[in-house]
């Protein structure tokens, strides 16, 4: 059987709706016996971030548990796959999917099968395997299913999905905390900190605050740089090196 490499890329529409802050239509409908917030509401990354802890932490005035759920920036990934032929490897077919998030990360008050049926889980996206990603070609249901297992698999290989929900923690009758852990690979954008009280398989409230990391110092400047300017930044790069060249063979020829 043939080795099979898949690769992908993708490309957050992490800048557009920066400032607007996403809500979660649920939050609109109930009542909400319910209140939640951030430890931070912007994690700013620098040549020196090594990953972090958010805590995400609340309050309720009912009994019930608790679920909660980090996500974003969404963007489409591109899937391919790799085969080897005749020697060489080379791309024989991909598959694009739509509004996946960057980063993924669930907490529980205890385990979901435990207090949530599927049918909930799936209509709010609670899990990985739960996440609406609808493939932009048309492919069958097998290609899709084998593609999309590659990404989460590789998404979660890298840290950026959780592979199991993190604990939510009762501080008494009525206060909660969750931590959630972010890697230094996260990327940039804007995220949303779903919290949802259920009592006997049913949503009783829920809300949604945001939540952005964004690059700072240098390395902000550089990515906007290279984004806003990139005939500037390469050419720029292209005579860095260059120079870096001339100094190196120069640095050599007088040793």
């Amino acid at each position: 059987m043939p080795f099979l490499l898949f690769a992908w890329c993708e490309t957050a529409r992490a800048q557009q709706g920066a400032r607007s802050a996403p809500t979660n239509p649920l939050t609109q409908a109930l009542e909400s016996p319910l209140v939640t917030d951030l430890s931070s509401h912007l994690i700013s990354i620098s040549s020196s971030f090594t990953g972090t802890d958010l805590l995400i932490f609340g309050a309720v005035d009912q009994p019930g548990d608790i679920i909660v759920v980090l996500r974003g920036p969404q963007g489409r990934v591109v899937v391919r796959k790799k085969r080897r032929v005749l020697g060489i490897w080379i791309n024989v077919d991909a598959v694009e999917f739509d509004n996946m998030p960057g980063y993924y990360a669930v907490a529980a008050s205890q385990a979901l099968h435990q207090f949530a049926n599927q049918s909930l889980l799936q209509r709010l996206q609670i899990g990985a395997e739960h996440l609406r990603m609808p493939p932009r070609h048309g492919h069958t249901e097998q290609e899709v299913a084998e593609f999309r297992e590659a990404i989460l698999r590789q998404k979660r290989d890298a840290g950026l999905y959780q592979e199991e929900a993190s604990p939510v923690v009762f501080l008494g009758p009525k206060l909660f905390r969750a931590r959630i852990s972010f890697p230094s690979t996260v990327p940039t954008g804007t995220y949303r900190a779903e919290v949802y009280l259920l009592r006997d398989e049913q949503v009783i409230s829920a809300q949604a605050t945001p939540l952005f990391i964004k690059k700072s110092g240098a390395e902000q400047v550089l990515y906007d740089f290279a984004h806003q300017q990139p005939v500037y930044y390469g050419l720029a790069a292209v005579a860095l090196a260059m120079f870096a060249g001339w100094f190196a063979a120069a640095v050599f020829r007088k040793a």
